[in-house]
């Protein structure tokens, strides 16, 4: 083992011998908190994976809307997903992401280990682009790998600078993501119905065109593979140039709060607890705004544009929810350990499997194809059973295998190698 002086922690001696890291040297609360972001994603995800991309910026064109209005039970699924689940999971993600660039590429004086976190994020972007192409055009994997490729030119960089950089960007974003939901908001309703994609806008639908795509994700062998790599297309040509705008920044503020302690629970207590603070009042916000906004058809925004304008809180929610994780798991609560960090070791393959399931439910071939049928209350069931299938075979599979099978896949590919994959009992 060799001391890391940015963490007052170890680094794996593994490191330098280019092998994975061995389980007794991986850092705990990034596996639960890796855990509790994966299963968050589908909870976010879910909408994206029953129903048609255009219902993206047009979302009150969707049939389970009656009058510009949906069921109590529709609202209530919805803000849940809406207020602590979208964007907060995506934005834990891209900061783990950020720390997972430096564990594996090391210093960018280390140009073997460079080279082989260049390895890894080329596979990825292979493995991203096949996931969006063919199966749900959602995929988060290529933009990562792209923005990983930027990320490793700022390994080096000191906490304090990561801090600054990422997060004065993020800010900026933040700060013009408010002002412009606002401001549309405060828009006459016909242009603010053009700016949202409502309309028949630029980036609008309509009910026909609605109908038209959910009858094409159902229409014949092939019929959700077309379509879905027409979404992925349309999606990509926006998200993969500007993507990284948004994602490196976490990246950065995720890396500097890594060499900070702040994920090991080495930060004090009081800054865990000013996120938490922050986080349950910005909560509270969201959720008065959402359910104005609900309780109303979609026309009339009673919050005047300050519903939307709280998802450029996403990060700090972010740091509350990981505040609370960290606390608990290095304070002993094993409990949190046992639930989410099995699931975290196994991130790339469950969020992979999450696909294969909602899709063959959705709208692949071999499925019952209930694409355009499920509201947002009728999702929650599907989410919160896929989460009990991963939280129990999680740990069951890891108890006879060193890793989950797409991360052996993925490590092979990286080390050029067969790593080690079957666990081997103890003499």
């Amino acid at each position: 083992m060799t001391f890391d002086t940015t963490t007052g922690g170890t680094l794996p001696a593994q490191a330098a011998g280019l092998a994975p890291v061995a389980l007794k040297d991986r850092v705990v609360t990034l596996d639960v908190l890796r855990g509790f972001a994966v299963l968050g994603i589908l909870a976010m995800n879910a909408a994206a994976f029953a129903w048609p991309f255009d219902l993206a910026m047009s979302p009150d064109l969707a049939p389970y809307y009656t009058g510009g209005m949906m069921t109590p039970a529709d609202q209530t699924a919805t803000l849940i997903n809406d207020v602590f689940f979208s964007d907060k999971m995506r934005t834990l993600f891209s900061m783990l992401f950020g720390v997972s660039i430096f564990l594996v590429g090391g210093e960018r004086s280390d140009r073997a280990r460079g080279a082989l976190l260049q390895r890894r994020l080329l596979w990825l972007g292979l493995i991203g682009l096949i996931h969006g192409l063919v199966f749900w055009f959602g995929d988060i994997l290529l933009l990562y790998a792209l923005c990983g490729l930027i990320m490793l030119l700022c390994r080096s960089w000191s906490a304090k600078k990561l801090l600054w950089v990422g997060g004065g960007i993020t800010l900026f974003f933040a700060i013009v993501q408010a002002g412009g939901s606002i401001g549309i908001a405060a828009l006459p309703p016909e242009f603010a119905a053009k700016f949202s994609g409502g309309g028949g806008g630029p980036f609008g639908a309509t009910p026909e065109t609605i109908a038209q795509s959910i009858a094409a994700y159902k229409d014949g062998l092939f019929g959700g593979f077309i379509s879905n790599a027409k979404a992925w297309l349309m999606a990509a040509l926006f998200i993969l140039p500007m993507g990284p705008f948004f994602v490196v920044p976490l990246m950065m503020i995720g890396l500097g709060l890594y060499k900070t302690g702040f994920w090991a629970g080495k930060s004090p207590v009081w800054v865990y607890g000013l996120f938490i603070g922050l986080t349950a009042v910005t909560l509270s916000l969201a959720g008065l705004f959402e359910s104005q906004e609900l309780a109303v058809p979609r026309a009339q925004n009673p919050s005047r544009g300050m519903a939307d304008a709280m998802a450029a809180f996403a990060p700090l929610v972010t740091l509350g929810y990981a505040s609370v994780l960290v606390l608990l798991t290095t304070r002993g609560a094993a409990m949190v350990t046992k639930v989410f960090a099995p699931v975290g070791r196994m991130a790339f393959t469950n969020y992979l499997a999450q696909t294969l399931i909602m899709t063959s439910l959705f709208y692949m071939p071999w499925g019952p194809r209930w694409f355009g049928e499920v509201g947002p209350a009728g999702l929650w069931p599907i989410v919160v059973a896929i989460w009990v299938l991963q939280l129990v075979w999680s740990p069951l599979w890891l108890k006879r295998f060193e890793m989950g099978p797409l991360e052996w896949v993925w490590r092979c590919l990286t080390y050029g190698r067969r790593m080690p994959f079957r666990k081997v009992a103890a003499a």
